[in-house]
């Protein structure tokens, strides 16, 4: 499973192979089961996880029992909670595999090593955070200004590899919407990209 790690920062982060060993070194494989928590709710995330396999999500669970999703990750994402991480404070959310999943960890200390010894990789990261700051305070936006419509579609257009891979309840929680507005706007959406062909 590494070498699909080692892939990805060889074409995202040009490393060498030196430092794809450093890296190496440093990794650990955890195969989850669809449905299995890689974080529950109080548990300290000490971890960076690259998913090289499968599909996680990050989520909160309100005080009235209803999910909220803050985060999909598919292969060749990373995956935290980054509050909690960063922090070392107790984490508010779960993440949980929805399909079965292979996955590299990085523990919070070697990770903040590796970062700090390997100068391309840490231009890297600051790059996929900058990122990361980008989509949030775009996510934000969206939810406060679009339409349910809006929402939906720009969700299809940004992640339609995820979009094929999350049952429809998810995806209404991480945009915002009920279930039965997201079957509304699903339905009108159809009917739109079928007039458009």
């Amino acid at each position: 499973m590494f070498e699909i790690l080692a892939d990805y920062l060889r074409v995202n982060a040009a490393l060498t192979d030196k430092e794809l060993e450093q890296v190496r070194a440093h990794s650990l494989h955890k195969k989850l089961r669809k449905k299995q928590y890689l974080l529950q709710e109080g548990d300290i995330s000490n971890f960076n996880c690259f998913v090289a396999k499968g599909c996680l999500r990050l989520y909160n669970v309100g005080s009235n029992g209803t999910e909220y999703i803050l985060r999909f990750a598919i292969e060749n994402w990373w995956m935290s909670d980054y509050e909690s991480f960063n922090a070392g404070t107790p984490s508010k959310n779960y993440i949980d595999a929805l399909e079965d999943s292979d996955v590299l960890l990085i523990d919070k200390e070697h990770f903040n090593e590796l970062v700090m010894s390997i100068p391309k990789l840490q231009d890297f990261v600051q790059r996929l955070e900058n990122r990361a700051y980008t989509a949030s305070q775009n996510r934000i936006l969206s939810n406060i200004s679009d339409t349910a419509e809006e929402r939906y579609e720009k969700f299809v257009k940004a992640y339609p590899d995820v979009f094929n891979r999350v049952p429809l309840r998810m995806i209404a929680s991480y945009i915002g919407l009920t279930r039965e507005t997201l079957s509304r706007v699903r339905s009108q959406y159809a009917k739109t990209e079928s007039k458009i062909m």
